[in-house]
């Protein structure tokens, strides 16, 4: 059986996963101007991405973050695959604001004006790595002071 996730994980995933579930449910509503927009800001970061059409790459978009905000929402997803479905998202994001002209100061790596909205996206790619070094077995077992003292215990 998977274990389920600590309590201490359900508040970052709720906050996260309902922040990005809400972008997807938008997304599909995105009306052409916004397709061509979010395509075209894709393609100038990830050129690869100019072989798909803008409607089809908004509705992949769209679907991957419902995919993204569920796997953090659903408790039953370990907060350790919930991690890494998050790192992978929140990578690209990241990736998206190091390659975009114009979103950071030059020759740093901190925040245009413009580039604000794209860095904030960093908070997400801490929060996945920290639910991936997520102990299977609690935090607890790893802290506790039988295992200092080099001791078994039941945990």
């Amino acid at each position: 059986m998977l274990p389920l996730p600590e309590p201490r994980d359900f508040p970052p995933r709720i906050a996260t996963g309902a922040f990005i579930l809400n972008s997807g449910l938008g997304k599909l509503k995105a009306d052409e101007a916004t397709q061509q927009g979010l395509h075209g800001m894709a393609c100038t970061a990830y050129p690869f991405l100019k072989k798909i059409e803008p409607d089809r790459f908004t509705r992949l978009l769209a679907w991957s973050e419902i995919a993204v905000g569920s796997s953090l929402l659903i408790p039953f997803v370990p907060t350790r695959l919930a991690g890494l479905v998050l790192t992978g998202f929140s990578g690209g994001l990241v990736g998206l604001y190091l390659r975009m002209p114009g979103m950071r100061e030059p020759g740093s790596l901190r925040p245009s004006q413009d580039g604000v909205p794209l860095a904030k996206d960093s908070w997400m790619l801490g929060l996945g790595l920290g639910f991936l070094g997520a102990s299977p077995r609690g935090a607890g077992a790893a802290r506790c002071r039988c295992h200092r003292r080099h001791r078994r215990c039941a945990h």
